[in-house]
């Protein structure tokens, strides 16, 4: 019996039967159907009158099937609001107030590239380097007296310029 509003009673059209048709092809040619219960039910397809009478052809297969037995678009879960971090690091924050949108996936840092600049510039033996998390060459800084007071200040003003990334690989907050 088929109640007012019910999807399965909508009454199909050739449309609809040739795609019932075409999924229970490529449900015989992948061998889950023998022949003669292929050809029963594309009998079935080709004589159907509602969804409903298509849909029965299909209770016991896999996917795939015709359009018409797709799952709504609106099922689908919305995307997150924020970018996620990867696996073993902190929380993704959001971006600094009155900074640009994050593109999907960028993760910021609680480190600030206008501190990791200015103690790049004001103390020229890598500290800006400790700061941000990059050891190894904040010892090398250390070792030559910051390439001799030159390597620390280029560094300090790229580092205020472009800003960069801290020793886990997130991006240097404004």
């Amino acid at each position: 019996m088929n109640v007012p509003g019910d999807p399965d009673a909508v009454r199909v059209g050739t449309s609809e039967r040739e795609d019932a048709v075409r999924a229970l092809g490529e449900h015989f040619a992948q061998g889950r159907l023998h022949v003669d219960e292929y050809e029963l039910r594309v009998g079935g397809a080709t004589e159907a009158v509602t969804r409903a009478d298509l849909r029965v052809l299909f209770h016991d297969l896999p996917a795939p099937y015709p359009p018409f037995m797709a799952p709504p678009m609106w099922a689908a879960p919305p995307p997150p609001a924020y970018p996620m971090s990867p696996p073993g690091y902190p929380p993704a924050y959001p971006p600094p107030y009155g900074g640009p949108p994050a593109p999907m996936g960028e993760v910021y840092s609680t480190k600030s590239k206008l501190v990791a600049g200015l103690l790049q510039i004001f103390l020229p033996f890598g500290a800006g380097r400790f700061y941000t998390g990059h050891y190894g060459i904040a010892i090398a800084q250390l070792l030559t007296c910051g390439g001799f007071g030159i390597w620390c200040l280029v560094d300090g003003i790229v580092l205020l310029v472009n800003g960069g990334h801290d020793g886990e690989g997130r991006k240097l907050i404004d």
